[in-house]
């Protein structure tokens, strides 16, 4: 992602309004790679601008996108993620519990609709999403499925 003074410029450039509040959500998405959602961009930008407003956050967010610096994801997680990660074609991991989401760079290029199931549509791309756990959520107590076959064993040992 390009550096906040570099999307300042980008903003001006387009003809787009660059305002305090625009800055501030410059800076919080720099370096950012835990595809934040609007609402943690949000509150991460209040400690710096307490009266910068959710909508502001929304539509700065969706400039960029449109723009092509971020891009906005639906991961299946109940809300929008966005992406500062544009350079290049990659696909997500997606922790089921906590939401984390990482970038994974893997060759899928093989990866293909199988002839005669596309249904009429003309495939342009296609994103790999994996859905599990996380390290953190590992060792905080393991998956569902693992502790349910522990319960499960324990009653039967009875």
């Amino acid at each position: 992602m390009k550096t906040p003074e570099e999307l300042t410029d980008l903003f001006r450039a387009h003809g787009r309004k660059v305002t305090a509040q625009r800055q501030c959500i410059f800076r919080v998405l720099h370096g950012d790679v835990t595809h934040p959602t609007a609402e943690a961009v949000h509150a991460r930008a209040r400690a710096e601008m307490e009266t910068i407003s959710l909508k502001t956050v929304y539509q700065t967010l969706h400039e960029l996108a449109d723009l092509g610096e971020i891009a906005a994801l639906d991961l299946g997680t109940g809300t929008a993620r966005f992406d500062p990660n544009v350079e290049g074609a990659h696909h997500h991991l997606v922790c089921t519990r906590c939401g984390k989401v990482r970038d994974l760079h893997a060759d899928f290029r093989n990866l293909a609709v199988p002839d005669g199931a596309e249904e009429g549509f003309e495939v342009g791309e296609a994103e790999v999403v994996f859905r599990g756990l996380c390290a953190s959520c590992r060792r905080k107590g393991g998956s569902r499925r693992r502790r349910e076959a522990l319960v499960s064993g324990a009653r039967a040992d009875h």
